[in-house]
């Protein structure tokens, strides 16, 4: 399950949009919500892309995307 208010807060530091956040990790901006309020999980290869965009450390990721 993902940490949204984590992942929340870390967007909100980037500067970046929602949409356009969306589209760097390969998602319409409906399918990026979805994942955002734990719908639907988020694909590795989506964390990777986010991870990357929005430079989260290791220690940031887990807690973000693998934390129970």
């Amino acid at each position: 399950m993902t940490n949204t208010e984590l992942l929340r807060e870390k967007m909100e530091k980037s500067g970046y949009k929602l949409r356009f956040i969306a589209t760097k990790a390969g998602l319409t901006y409906q399918g990026f919500l979805n994942k955002l309020n734990n719908v639907r999980e988020f694909k590795a290869s989506e964390i990777k892309a986010l991870s990357d965009l929005l430079n989260l450390t290791e220690a940031e990721r887990t807690a973000i995307f693998f934390s129970a």
